[in-house]
């Protein structure tokens, strides 16, 4: 194979040109396509070669039994793990009689391009046969963003040099044989063949088939039908035949040189815990039906509609380096994908691009995701939110449970109930029900949306609540306290009034409170009244948030401080992720964060610190954190350059950005790290912008990193979409749909009518760099001269790369 191999640098594309059949698991995963109800990863159509296949429904699951060599009370019984359903993408290609399979023959030219604008993912490949016969491919697939259930595939053969007979086998296959990607065997044992066949049909291009799981009792169909040309063939043959896990179209024909075979293959996906055998092939059925109505150009031109708008409300801009810009419009690409059209679904950490972390959302769809989307996407982050109300019985059963009162929502989940075996990061993560408080709270600032309010948020916001009142308690000292919990930082966990999480508890009780007064009818409804509403108000007013006042800073939890430091001069890069080489009780005892914690809540939280105090933590914590998961770098850039630190603060906003084009943390194949990927859109926005949003009031305080001439970001905001342009010495807002706004720049008040307005930036602040621990800072960022753009970043340089990225797993709790 001749040409450059690897990732492209390209401003709307992500291109990989040259074959590297190792990596297929890796392209897989960042060429994977989703509207947020079906995930398909970015496999061949031939089938083969192969690295992980996947096709994913959001919320179809199977449940398996949680492995304890000691069983405990309340431990959650069953877990869940996404199920592979029926794959729809093969159309297996034979050229007299020969399979097109690149491991053999010869190819010539390969390349596939993941498309931002269009929403597809195009591939070319030119192939030599063993026997010396010469085609070209030709295919581009879509997953619907307009018809949630649609997926779509146009493939084309031309002979390059002759006449040929071309046989297309089009196919829906259930139950394909995969190696599992578990040491546990009750998972393995629980996917190997999930699916157990109840219906098939098959008539002239149209096959359908239902499937069920056996323990989680749901349903889903899929359903495929084609639309056949050949210009310049004869003889055109086509056969159908349908079995328990396989349906094929076979198609062949005779196609003289000039000449072309084009398939176009339509998809339709159904799935339901209730729904009759019936009901699911006619909602299929129809989602067929739609899909030829519309056609594939058709099809092309709604996905095409769809982003325009999404990119005039949510992209962002960058000059002076290249490949960040490309990266950047690849996460919000993914994070788009993730969440658009999930609607009654959870965000999964990986969204729909793999099985890791077993298809879970965790508190990171709250955090990272949904606060990307609510500035960008609002109604999908509104869904998103629908998902976790539509759960609060589950919540409340678990808070009960664990003889608590209000909603215990859950650390991992698929369905709503808790899934973690690991019950110090599970059942102890109690700010998971904070940070949906605070997703909801952000929302609702953003939108004004007040019938979301009444119909979901206002009893979020009062289970919520509850909880935080029957886990803390008054002290004799006056202060309310939240004991035995574990925060963000899982190398820290069964801690006393964790600060993240006392701030976290702190606004949730004051929006509840708020909540009950805008809406008193659903207050009543909830049996809320005022002696309730003045205890929330109260142990809001009380809450506890240690600090030490010898090295003037904020222990991350009560005593933190205390500990011994570990010992990172003494720890090889070999021994991270630390988890995997340290007792548990060595790493809860000592001073070491895994991921921001403290840092986290003085970004959410920013207006319980004062800027001085922000500069002392920030230095502190540095020095202690080793990054051993993706959802760090994004928080610690927002930090670092809200302290003046912006070239730290641009090293770890690409470290966000790259972490999956360049498998920073060497798990890619299982899927993207969505989070990580929003947090590269909050690291650009709330870094570099400055943008916060304390108590539903924005605010921006823009500056630039040395290395970066400009960047430019949209924000949707009550009903208002404005752009906000940042360049050396001065800040632009203008305002490009709907009503005015109003926000602070650098503590002055804007309003944004019909006209730009201009803004001059302060000089930047220019303090010390902070040290991180041996071994474990960002690499300094190093972007591609203007002259190598067009080059392949992914072996150009490895400036995004810390020093200790080898890590190749972690645990299944750590998202």
């Amino acid at each position: 194979m001749t040409g450059t191999r690897g990732y492209e640098c390209s401003p709307w594309q992500l291109l990989w040109r040259g074959l590297d059949l190792s990596g297929l698991t890796q392209t897989e995963s960042t060429f994977a396509l989703s509207n947020g109800h079906i995930g398909l990863r970015g496999t061949f159509e031939e089938a083969e070669p192969r690295g992980l296949p996947g096709t994913y429904l959001n919320g179809f699951y199977e449940e398996h039994p949680l492995p304890y060599a000691e069983a405990g009370y309340g431990y959650p019984e069953a877990g869940q793990t996404v199920v592979n359903v029926t794959d729809g993408k093969i159309i297996r290609l034979l050229v007299e009689d020969e399979p097109l399979d690149l491991r053999y023959g010869h190819t010539t030219a390969h390349h596939r391009v993941l498309d931002f604008r269009s929403g597809t993912l195009r591939r070319e490949t030119n192939w030599t046969s063993p026997t010396g016969r010469r085609v070209r491919v030709r295919s581009e697939r879509l997953v619907s963003f307009t018809q949630r259930a649609v997926v779509a595939i146009r493939y084309e053969v031309e002979p390059l040099d002759g006449g040929l007979q071309l046989v297309a086998q089009s196919d829906l296959l259930a139950n394909d044989p995969i190696e599992a990607e578990t040491g546990d065997p009750r998972v393995a044992a629980a996917l190997e063949a999930p699916l157990h066949g109840e219906y098939l049909t098959a008539t002239d291009h149209r096959a359908v088939l239902v499937h069920r799981t056996s323990r989680s009792g749901l349903r889903m169909a899929a359903a495929m039908d084609h639309e056949i040309e050949a210009p310049g063939g004869s003889d055109l043959r086509t056969d159908i035949t349908v079995e328990d896990d396989l349906a094929r179209l076979t198609v062949a024909v005779d196609v003289a040189e000039g000449g072309s075979l084009r398939l176009t293959k339509y998809l339709g996906y159904g799935w339901s815990a209730q729904r009759s055998i019936p009901a699911l092939r006619s909602q299929v059925d129809a989602a067929l039906a739609g899909a030829r109505q519309t056609g594939w150009e058709g099809l092309l031109a709604e996905q095409r509609r769809f982003l325009d708008d999404f990119w005039a409300s949510a992209d962002v801009e960058i000059e002076g380096d290249p490949e960040l810009q490309q990266a950047l419009r690849f996460s919000l690409f993914h994070v788009l994908q993730a969440g658009a059209r999930g609607e009654s679904r959870a965000i999964p950490g990986k969204g729909l691009t793999g099985p890791g972390y077993d298809g879970h959302a965790f508190w990171d769809s709250e955090t990272f995701v949904a606060q990307a989307l609510t500035y960008t996407l609002p109604g999908a982050a509104g869904d998103a939110l629908r998902w976790r109300h539509s759960t609060i019985d589950k919540a409340r059963n678990r808070a009960r449970q664990l003889g608590l009162r209000g909603a215990a929502f859950p650390w991992r989940s698929i369905n709503g109930d808790e899934c973690s075996a690991y019950w110090p990061a599970g059942t102890a993560a109690f700010h998971v029900n904070a940070d949906i408080a605070d997703a909801v709270a952000r929302y609702l600032a953003a939108t004004g949306d007040a019938e979301f309010e009444r119909a979901h948020g206002t009893e979020l916001f009062v289970e919520t609540a509850r909880l935080w009142m029957s886990l803390g308690h008054h002290d004799p000292h006056g202060g309310f306290r939240i004991d035995g919990v574990t925060g963000p930082d899982e190398y820290s966990a069964i801690v006393d009034n964790n600060v993240y999480t006392n701030l976290m508890a702190q606004r949730n009780l004051l929006e509840a409170a708020a909540s009950c007064t805008r809406q008193p009818d659903v207050a009543a409804r909830l049996s809320v009244g005022r002696h309730e509403t003045a205890a929330w108000l109260a142990a809001a007013d009380a809450m506890l948030v240690p600090y030490d006042e010898l090295l003037e800073v904020h222990p991350q939890a009560e005593r933190f401080t205390e500990h011994a430091r570990w010992n990172f001069r003494a720890t090889p890069a070999s021994a991270y992720p630390l988890l995997l080489h340290f007792p548990y009780f060595d790493l809860y005892r000592k001073q070491v964060v895994k991921q921001s914690d403290l840092v986290l809540a003085m970004h959410l939280r920013g207006d319980a610190f004062t800027d001085e105090e922000k500069r002392r933590n920030f230095a502190y914590y540095e020095a202690l954190t080793v990054r051993d998961s993706s959802l760090s770098a994004a928080t610690q850039a927002v930090l670092a350059a809200e302290c003046g630190h912006l070239e730290l603060a641009y090293d770890y906003f690409a470290e966000a950005a790259l972490v999956d084009l360049r498998d920073v943390h060497g798990n890619v194949r299982n899927g993207l790290h969505i989070a990580s990927l929003a947090g590269a859109w909050i690291a650009l926005v709330a870094g570099f912008g400055g943008m916060r949003d304390h108590d539903g009031n924005l605010s921006f305080r823009p500056q630039l990193p040395p290395d970066l001439e400009r960047i430019t970001f949209h924000v949707c905001f009550r009903h208002a979409r404005f752009r906000v342009d940042v360049r050396r010495g001065e800040a632009t807002y203008t305002p490009t749909d709907g009503e005015s706004v109003s926000f602070l720049h650098h503590g002055e008040t804007v309003t944004l009518t019909g006209e730009a307005v201009t803004l001059p930036l302060p000089e930047p602040a220019d303090p010390p760099r902070p040290a991180q621990p041996e071994g474990r800072g960002p690499a300094r960022r190093r972007p591609l001269p203007a002259a190598d753009a067009g080059a392949s970043p992914g072996t150009a340089t490895d400036a995004a790369q810390g020093d200790a990225t080898g890590a190749a797993h972690r645990t299944a709790d750590d998202p």
